[in-house]
């Protein structure tokens, strides 16, 4: 059974050395893009081939690692998002039919994020983008971003919201005061990217973008950023935000959800409970929760799916999401 994983990541030297530049804003989760993962992000040849042969994984849709491009300088940004896209089309025409991409897109210049988004898509053949939530202090429901937003739904094209660590003052209240090491990883992949991009996606729904854009599709990783786990006090939103369409409506018809590495059959069976059989997306989360063994593989093949479900997770919806082959 095809398998294509929807969250795979990439870096690239010139983003690193963006990200260190005094007017780029910091982003303290770059520290773990060091040493073997550092490698493994930056190779789009036979190194990842490879693993991605080891794993069971056929297609790999690439991404730009967080925070992606969105605290960097407004020049910055936009020469770097036509590269890294380029790249990401270079590679899917080196190895056809193993690659495919998501746009990174130049946030902090909000006139040009849906032009270079159109570019990707019509011109380069990119599936979609992958945003890191808020750039600097604007939340993705921020009214700069709308053109954005209305862009994605003309083109058709899903969004993936991605964690990033939180804002500082968020920092400092909540996941700090214990030592360096444990403050960095419950601002991150401890509890604070998770909060943080399912929080993107809530806004999005109580601001009512999904009122005015019914065809707006997102994606969440890992699982659903905590959000499907609290979907009975989320629907709360409904009556204090004046909603046209339910939360529990949203979640169905606008939301997809993957698995970002996170094998458990029990977090499956949750998500197949509230979103269905035909929004369930797979991933592996490379090459941070890449585990040898052919785990990707084993999962697929254990999951409680029946035969035409399991196809759908791995690659049919994905397929019906983006007219891909």
């Amino acid at each position: 059974m095809r398998l294509i994983a929807v969250e795979e990541h990439l870096l690239t030297p010139e983003v690193r050395a963006a990200w260190a530049d005094p007017t780029s804003a910091p982003d303290p989760a770059s520290a773990f893009d060091v040493g073997e993962i550092g490698r493994r992000l930056e190779d789009l040849g036979e190194e990842r081939l490879r693993l991605m042969d080891e794993a069971g994984v056929d297609v790999q849709v690439l991404s730009l690692t967080t925070p992606g491009l969105h605290n960097l300088a407004p020049d910055r940004a936009v020469e770097l998002a036509r590269r890294i896209n380029d790249r990401i089309a270079e590679t899917t025409t080196q190895h056809p039919g193993r690659f495919q991409g998501f746009a990174a897109l130049p946030t902090s210049v909000p006139d040009e994020a849906p032009r270079e988004l159109e570019r990707a898509v019509r011109d380069l053949g990119l599936k979609g983008t992958m945003l890191c939530g808020r750039t600097r202090e604007r939340n993705l429901d921020h009214q700069d971003f709308r053109p954005l937003l209305e862009h994605a739904a003309a083109l058709g094209v899903p969004l993936f919201i991605h964690p990033q660590v939180p804002q500082r003052a968020v920092c400092e209240a909540l996941y700090a005061g214990i030592s360096p090491q444990v403050d960095l990883a419950l601002s991150a992949y401890g509890l604070g990217w998770h909060y943080e991009a399912g929080v993107q996606f809530v806004r999005l729904v109580a601001a009512g973008v999904f009122d005015r854009l019914p065809g707006l599709q997102v994606i969440l990783g890992h699982w659903g950023e905590v959000v499907l786990f609290y979907i009975e006090r989320l629907a709360a939103l409904d009556r204090a935000a004046g909603l046209q369409r339910r939360l529990a409506e949203v979640v169905r018809e606008n939301l997809y959800i993957t698995a970002s590495g996170m094998f458990s059959e029990a977090y499956l069976r949750r998500c197949f409970e509230i979103v269905g059989p035909d929004r369930l997306l797979f991933s592996t989360d490379y090459p941070y929760q890449y585990r040898s063994g052919r785990e990707a593989r084993g999962f697929l093949d254990r999951v409680p799916l029946n035969e035409t479900d399991r196809a759908k997770f791995a690659h049919g919806n994905w397929e019906r999401l983006t007219g891909s082959s």
